[in-house]
């Protein structure tokens, strides 16, 4: 399987154990769980998209967090 990983710019040590690398701006870290959110979020829906999936109406969601 391949393997991805988000790291920062210019770290080598990760990019040296995966596939590939998702870089991001080094940033503080109290804020990188919500900044580094948004590439991961862009990522899977484009990866959805390429196989296919709907990305409006995922499989096994379950109903307490579904609208009607």
């Amino acid at each position: 399987a391949l393997v991805f990983a988000l790291a920062t710019i210019g770290d080598k040590e990760i990019s040296n154990l995966v596939d590939h690398v998702l870089e991001v701006p080094k940033i503080p870290e109290e804020f990188s769980a919500i900044i580094n959110v948004v590439p991961l979020q862009l990522f899977a829906y484009e990866i959805a998209k390429k196989l296919g999936r709907n990305v409006d109406q995922p499989r096994n969601l379950a109903k307490t967090v579904t609208v009607e």
